[in-house]
């Protein structure tokens, strides 16, 4: 079968909203690409070396994409994910492309499939859908590519267009990807850190008391000093600042916050270190913790964004057999009036202060995102963000924000990727849909062309560069 790619997909199926559709992106679609939000590993930068095969390209770090072959029978180990139950039973990448051709059909009509397709097409120059019988002329064509130049990291970061991107980092890592791609006057372009504390914020993560534990030697005090605990983390915020990092972000569960008052923390603090809090008063200790974070961001200047609502590792036996982050997170609902007031009754109006919401149960959009940013000066509405980076997802979220809060208190789109070369497919969507949704109110005499035309280049450019303070 021939992959071919619409030139207006995306675009309203009416020609007439079509053609304004055409005339907004064209404005749009070379517009340079600000990720503020990603996993993208910085070092895949400094080292600049080839991509070693298209399966651990496309397949082995794509949650998006095992998921769905799991669902369907094929077992994680067939995709280059090691069990670490039985080792040495990972599947080689020919295998793993021939496995993932077979099963290329299961995509139609996914948010993994548009992007895989954008990418074959535009970055390969593929005309063919992977299927079984061209699964190693395929296999073979994209690594062909790989071993040249114009494919490695630093090449492609540049073809892509990339003006900002920023990772995703543990507290205490000491950065040196980012201060050597910063120092580096062959390179074009800004890769910021993003300090992620919730392993060092909430009891109930594995690990929690020895992270708490590092955080206190780098710090020089006790493990058990609540103040000293509290002082390490904004320390270590400071040095996220110095080299170059906008945000903090906070994956939680649930958006619970509460104020305590500081000897009730500290004791809570202690009980954790003993591994003897209960359920509920982790929980307090952690909605407390956030509500501390967004002291730090007022006083720091770091953007705060909450991306709430995953249910971590739903399954217990492929979380056991094959680790975190290989597709089994799934969405719970999330409610955010009674659970943020704390936090923006403290520092809801505080100048300065950037509070960035996202969900993945899109019914709070309208109900309480869009409401919240529509008042507090702090509050921003989050983009579309995993299970919801997808068109209709897009689409019906543009629907559910605009008439309470317009567009000007939206983040612009967050691409959230560990897959490198999906980041252009993804901004592309985006800005067609963008375009799409401003061409049907231009069309219905709501907004008016030359507003439409200033919208469209702020939700690519101001707007992420307002909200993150780029």
């Amino acid at each position: 079968m021939k992959l071919q790619l619409d030139p207006d997909r995306l675009f309203p199926a009416d020609p007439s909203t079509r053609d304004v559709a055409r005339a907004l992106y064209e404005q749009v679609k070379d517009l340079p690409i600000i990720s503020p939000h990603g996993h993208v590993d910085p070092a895949l930068l400094v080292d600049d070396q080839p991509f070693p095969n298209p399966a651990e390209l496309f397949i082995r770090f794509d949650h998006y994409v095992t998921r769905l072959m799991h669902a369907s029978g094929v077992s994680l180990d067939a995709l280059g994910i090691p069990d670490r139950g039985t080792p040495g039973t990972v599947a080689s990448p020919r295998d793993i492309w021939r496995t993932f051709s077979e099963n290329w059909h299961l995509y139609a009509g996914t948010a993994s499939g548009y992007w895989l397709q954008s990418t074959f097409s535009q970055q390969f120059g593929l005309d063919v859908h992977p299927d079984a019988d061209n699964a190693d002329a395929v296999f073979d064509r994209i690594q062909e590519s790989l071993a040249t130049p114009e494919f490695r990291p630093r090449a492609l970061f540049e073809r892509f267009g990339i003006e900002v991107m920023a990772t995703t980092d543990d507290p205490m890592d000491d950065l040196a990807p980012h201060r050597a791609l910063a120092a580096d006057p062959a390179f074009r372009g800004r890769v910021l850190p993003t300090f992620r504390p919730d392993a060092y914020l909430n009891p109930a993560t594995p690990n929690w008391a020895a992270n708490v534990g590092r955080l206190a030697e780098w710090n020089g005090t006790s493990v058990s000093s609540y103040s000293g605990y509290l002082e390490a983390l904004a320390g270590r915020r400071r040095f996220f600042v110095e080299n170059g990092a906008v945000s903090a972000d906070h994956g939680v569960l649930e958006p619970f916050t509460v104020d305590l008052p500081a000897s009730d923390a500290a004791a809570l603090f202690e009980k954790g270190l003993t591994g003897t809090l209960s359920v509920d008063e982790a929980r307090v200790f952690t909605g407390h913790m956030l509500l501390e974070s967004a002291r730090m961001s007022v006083e720091d200047g770091l953007v705060m964004t909450v991306h709430p609502g995953v249910y971590r590792n739903h399954s217990s036996e492929t979380f056991q057999a094959f680790g975190p982050d290989t597709g089994h997170d799934i969405p719970v609902t999330t409610t955010y009036v009674e659970n943020i007031r704390p936090l923006l009754e403290k520092y809801g109006n505080e100048k300065d202060f950037h509070l960035v919401l996202f969900s993945v149960d899109e019914t709070v959009y309208s109900r309480e995102v869009a409401p919240l940013a529509g008042f507090y000066p702090s509050v921003y509405i989050g983009a579309p963000w995993w299970f919801l980076d997808a068109p209709d997802a897009v689409t019906r979220f543009r629907s559910a924000v605009t008439e309470t809060a317009g567009f000007y208190r939206s983040s612009g789109f967050i691409d959230d990727t560990r897959a490198f070369l999906s980041i252009p497919a993804r901004h592309d969507m985006a800005r067609r849909l963008d375009s799409a949704f401003l061409a049907r109110l231009v069309r219905e005499g709501r907004v008016d062309q030359v507003a439409a035309e200033r919208i469209a280049v702020d939700l690519v450019d101001a707007m992420p560069r307002k909200v993150f303070k780029l």
